[in-house]
């Protein structure tokens, strides 16, 4: 298992900063995407995010979208090509 780069590991620190007590798993899948549009080489171009968070129980799926993305200020879609988002609230 190859270790984590500092794309993800500042991904995950701004994760759980904003979202805390969240339970979330940052895969990087760059390697199946290598070669493909938006791989820029680094190794940390699209990454899939599965979080779980209570906060966000009465938010619909764009504003928890948005608060992921929020969080993650200038990471997706400029440093990381893809961020791919799976938020949910516990018991869903």
């Amino acid at each position: 298992m190859s270790s984590k780069g500092p794309a993800q590991l500042e991904m995950e620190s701004l994760l759980s900063a904003a979202f805390p007590d969240a339970k979330f798993v940052l895969n990087n899948d760059s390697a199946s995407h290598h070669g493909h549009m938006g791989d820029d080489g680094s190794g940390e171009s699209h990454f899939s995010l599965t979080i779980e968070w209570a906060g966000f129980a009465e938010m619909n799926r764009v504003a928890r979208q948005r608060a992921v993305n929020k969080a993650l200020g200038d990471m997706p879609g400029q440093r990381v090509h893809a961020l791919a988002i799976k938020a949910t609230a516990p018991g869903e």
